[in-house]
Formats: C-alpha cells, structure tokens, sequence
C-alpha cells in the first residue's frame, strides 16, 4: 500500500468534513501560506466542501509570485551584463519585470540558462571558466539551506566565477505583518509544511501569544488539509490561539536544526521586500562577509531602471488575501497560464494559476 493512501482516503476525508462542519459554527477566515496548498486546495475543491463559515484564502506562499518588482528588474539587469551567464529555476523565467522577463532576455540574446539544482550552476561555472555564473536564489527557508550549500561547495572547488543574486525570505514575520494589516481579515493560518519541517514551530510562537491567531502546520494531501481546518476550526471554537502540528510524519517540533545551522552559517538577515505588501525588516536573507565574493550584487554591479507596476494585475492583493484572483479584471482574459500577465499566474504554485486551472472560473475563459 502507498504510504500516502491514508491521507487521501474518502472515508476519512468525509470524516473530517463533517466535523469541520459540526465545529465551525462561526465566521472565520483560514489563509494558507505555502503555494503547494493553494494547488492541493484547488485540485482537490476542497473550498467547496466547507461550510459556509469558513473561507479559504491564499496568502503570500509562492515565493515567485512575492519576489517584487525591483528584484526581477535587478536579476535581468545582471543577465545582461557582458560575460554573465544567468542560472534559474525554470518557474522565474516569464515572471514579468518592469519592462522585461528572464524569457525575453533568453530570446534577445542573453546567456539565460534553467537549471534543476544548484550544482547545476556550479557545473556550469566549473566548464565555462571564461563566464562569470550567476544563480538566481529565489525561495523560503525550504531551499535557502541547498543555496548556503552551493556557496560553501564553491569554495571548496574554488571556483571564482560563482555567485548567487540572494533574493530568499522567510516566512514568520511575514506571517506577523499580515496580522498587523488592517485591510487582512484572517481568524487562522495553515502553516506551510516544506518550510516548517525546517524551522519547527518556535519561529511561529509570537502569532498565537501576540496576536491570538491560532495556527497549524499541515501536510498536502486532502486528508492533511482537511485536518489542519478541523484543528484551527477547533482552537476557535474553543477560544484558544496555539501553534500546532497536523504534519507529523514530516515535521518535527524542533525542525531540522543541521539544515537552520547551515543556512545561519552562510546567511544573515536582512530586510526585504515583498510585493503587495511591502518591505518588511529582518524577512531576507543576504550572503554574509565571509562568503561576499559569491554574492552577486557585489560581484557584478549594475543599476536596474526605475521599477513600475504591472497595469491592472492585482497579484499584491491576491497575495494579501484581500481580493481573490477571478476578482482581477485581467483574469483568464487577458492573463492565463499560456499568457501570464502577473506572477500569480505564471507560478505554477500561484493563486490565480491554481483557480485557472482547477476551478470553474479558469473553464469558463
């Protein structure tokens, strides 16, 4: 038997349905915060299995969508540097800029490149000697310690022409902002299981004991969504605002404390800026002084043009939990997966791709 069959079990599922069901008797709002949620929500309808006091929203967790504007310009800037080859996962290449994408560049000419890992890139630096490469480190704690890894296996190879345009968040004050948002209306957040099964739960304490908001990290088959729901459906009726685990199998109360000594040892805080909501200080991770010639902002300087928004996408407040995407007047119009016009539809991992893909409103484009 599959190790997942459990979780995707009907009768189980059901189960929990009708207690959420029983449970929830008042209004609330659940936010999910990871991008393979919002895809497991969608494929799955679970939306429209809830009763109708609860509404599932979906918050900043695709880190492409959330990398704003003034860092896409910065990564194109770079890829069009003499001598620069451009290394990325394949998910940023049509993420427009202000003026550009990675894709448009590729085609213009530059030296971009997709890679599936970072030892990719390194191979890449390793046989072009004569190109300086840079990798494009976009993503949450879940990837952030493979990043620090490549870095410090550059230097092991002693490679010079490696380095990294650091763009990597974390997640809790993130979390801690939206609370603070008087335009967010959010009673309970499904935490992102990648990324917890790195950091554990003390990172998220602050949110239940300062600002009641109760939280649980799951998994992403049905049965572990459905149960993370129960249990916030639960802390609320009950009055209570704690930080609690539906993802045992994968995570572990104190995360994975070799993969957060390795991240701390290459990475340091710093502040960042995500799109719709801002900068938030303390959510980016920059390459410390010991490692700074693998950072790439250091390594090949150059000034981006002036950032401008996208006319008409509304991807910030999609990510705010303030608007859903078939709210958009660009959605499944103008803006489709084949022909995205914001972030959240070009991430496979984004709301606006997951409702156009898995709901009713993407069918009837």
């Amino acid at each position: 038997m599959d190790l997942l069959t459990g979780f995707r079990d009907p009768a189980v599922a059901k189960g929990l349905i009708e207690a959420i069901h029983r449970t929830a008797t008042k209004p609330a709002k659940l936010m999910e915060v990871c991008g393979t949620h919002t895809v497991a929500i969608a494929r799955n309808a679970l939306r429209d299995v809830m009763p109708d006091t609860i509404t599932l929203l979906s918050g900043p967790g695709c880190p492409v969508c959330v990398t704003a504007n003034p860092d896409i310009d910065m990564s194109i800037e770079i890829a069009r540097q003499p001598g620069v080859m451009l290394t990325t996962f394949g998910d940023m290449m049509k993420v427009p800029g202000s003026y550009s994408s990675l894709s448009k560049e590729k085609a213009a000419g530059h030296d971009v490149r997709i890679v599936y890992s970072t030892l990719d890139a390194l191979d890449l630096a390793e046989k072009n000697p004569e190109l300086h490469v840079v990798f494009l480190g976009v993503g949450f704690e879940t990837t952030a310690p493979t990043i620090a890894s490549a870095i410090q296996e550059a230097e092991r190879r002693k490679l010079e022409n490696f380095s990294v345009l650091c763009l990597h968040k974390t997640v809790p004050a993130a979390l801690g902002a939206l609370a603070q948002d008087p335009e967010v209306e959010v009673n309970g957040l499904i935490l992102p299981g990648h990324v917890s099964a790195i950091i554990g739960l003390e990172p998220y304490r602050f949110l239940a004991e300062e600002y009641g908001m109760p939280s649980v990290v799951t998994g992403f088959e049905p049965v572990d969504v459905l149960q993370g729901v129960w249990m916030l459906a639960k802390q609320l009726a009950e009055g209570r605002s704690e930080v609690e685990i539906a993802y045992t199998r994968a995570t572990a109360p104190e995360g994975n404390p070799a993969a957060m000594a390795k991240m701390i040892e290459v990475f340091e805080p710093a502040d960042a800026e995500w799109r719709g909501i801002g900068e938030i200080p303390g959510t980016g991770l920059a390459i410390r002084e010991r490692y700074e010639k693998y950072d790439a902002l250091k390594r090949v300087p150059c000034t981006p043009p002036e950032p401008k928004e996208i006319p008409g996408c509304q991807c910030g407040d999609v990510l705010k939990g303030i608007t859903l995407p078939f709210n958009c007047r660009l959605f499944a119009k103008a803006c489709t997966p084949e022909h995205p016009i914001g972030p959240c539809m070009v991430s496979s991992e984004g709301s606006c791709a997951a409702y156009y893909r898995y709901t009713d409103y993407g069918k009837s484009a």
